[in-house]
């Protein structure tokens, strides 16, 4: 069945947090399809927050976007070298094929999806031209506020963190879309690029941002703070071992990184194509057994009036997130891509064990033996000789 441009514009913008230009959106869906690109810096290996994402590009596929997933590889390298050039390539296959297979193991069709390599044309003469008359107009102040929440910051930033921002923005001219999709932590890249693109001659797009996720710390979930998220790759152990130390306190539902798993990704995810979603809080029997919600709402009630219990939460948690990982494991599990896994997150070298007891009494023996060699080099110096030579006259005195 076709969408009219409401429902398309409906389904676009379900579970966002924000849109900005809605308005030029809708006099564009009434006319064509929109174009739009969403993008990705290949660097820290990507964790469930790309579930929120990958919910919305199936949202907007369903809509007849015409949708681009932008791997950023000069992006990752200029975040203050989060990916060393000689990895980055591996990781955008790495992430092009777990993107694929998140995406398949959801039922999302992804024959439509168009990836793109930032390199394939962020290299190009026409493009350093733009970037270097976009560098003439934007000043340090604007470049370093937008970037922000999205680069690394450090003490001593670099300058290519500065780039950054303005170049997302002219991807937007240079992948010829309508629209930039991100989450809204890209606020202040969104508005820089609807200020300055103007000014290089470009029209302003539209911004649509979704709500990230919160960690397992309760902060933002990053590729960078393993504590803070589950890979799609971790094993059931380590997602109930991380889970179980995840922060969730009895009644409270602000910076729940728990609860917020459930509401912007289980719900939305399980929804998808016109679903019916379920989640189950698992309670032994002998406090009333499971608790079964078909919605967030009544969840989010239950759990500030303390009817749910974190323990109870947690454990329904845990199958959720294993029953959405199992066939993404399984995917991964062949030679191929456990190859592609190596090459793109080469697994530490193995260091040689040491043994203090061992290295202490190797350093005496070294030191015992330094110190004999400088006592006999300083005897050699300071002892009188035992003989002395004798002139060639007084020897032939002693033969007569």
């Amino acid at each position: 069945m076709s969408l009219t441009p409401d429902q398309k514009y409906e389904l676009i913008t379900r579970n966002l947090q924000e849109v900005l230009g809605a308005d030029e959106m809708k006099k564009i869906l009434a006319e064509r399809d929109l174009k739009m690109y969403w993008g990705t810096a290949p660097t820290g290996r990507p964790h469930i927050g790309y579930f929120v994402p990958m919910a919305k590009i199936a949202d907007f596929l369903s809509a007849g976007v015409e949708m681009s997933v932008l791997l950023a590889d000069i992006h990752a390298f200029l975040d203050n070298m989060k990916a060393p050039l000689e990895l980055v390539r591996h990781r955008v296959n790495y992430y092009e094929a777990m993107i694929k297979t998140v995406l398949t193991s959801l039922g999302v069709p992804i024959e439509k999806l168009k990836f793109v390599i930032g390199s394939s044309y962020e290299l190009s003469a026409e493009y350093s031209m733009d970037n270097f008359r976009l560098c003439a107009l934007l000043t340090e102040h604007d470049a370093k506020r937008a970037g922000a929440e999205v680069v690394k910051q450090v003490s001593s930033p670099l300058l290519s963190g500065l780039l950054y921002p303005g170049m997302q923005a002219l991807d937007e001219e240079y992948l010829k879309v309508d629209a930039q999709f991100g989450g809204v932590d890209q606020r202040k890249i969104f508005i820089l690029a609807e200020k300055y693109m103007p000014l290089l001659g470009y029209k302003k797009r539209s911004h649509l941002m979704n709500p990230m996720v919160p960690g397992l710390t309760g902060s933002k979930m990053s590729a960078s703070d393993p504590d803070s998220k589950i890979d799609f790759l971790d094993s059931a152990k380590d997602v109930s071992k991380k889970i179980k130390k995840a922060f969730c306190e009895e009644g409270n539902i602000t910076d729940n990184g728990i609860l917020s798993f459930v509401k912007s990704v289980y719900f939305p995810l399980k929804t998808l194509n016109g679903g019916k979603a379920t989640f189950t809080c698992l309670r032994p029997e002998q406090y009333g057994g499971n608790m079964v919600y078909d919605n967030f709402e009544a969840l989010e009630k239950d759990f500030a009036d303390k009817v749910v219990h974190p323990g109870d939460l947690k454990a329904g948690v845990i199958a959720a997130i294993n029953e959405l990982l199992e066939p993404v494991r399984k995917a991964f599990d062949t030679p191929e891509m456990q190859k592609l896994t190596e090459l793109a997150y080469p697994s530490p070298k193995a260091t040689e064990k040491v043994n203090p007891k061992k290295d202490k009494k190797e350093k005496k023996k070294a030191e015992r033996a330094a110190a004999l060699a400088a006592k006999a080099a300083n005897g050699e110096a300071t002892a009188e000789p035992t003989t002395t030579a004798e002139s060639p006259k007084e020897e032939e005195k002693k033969q007569e």
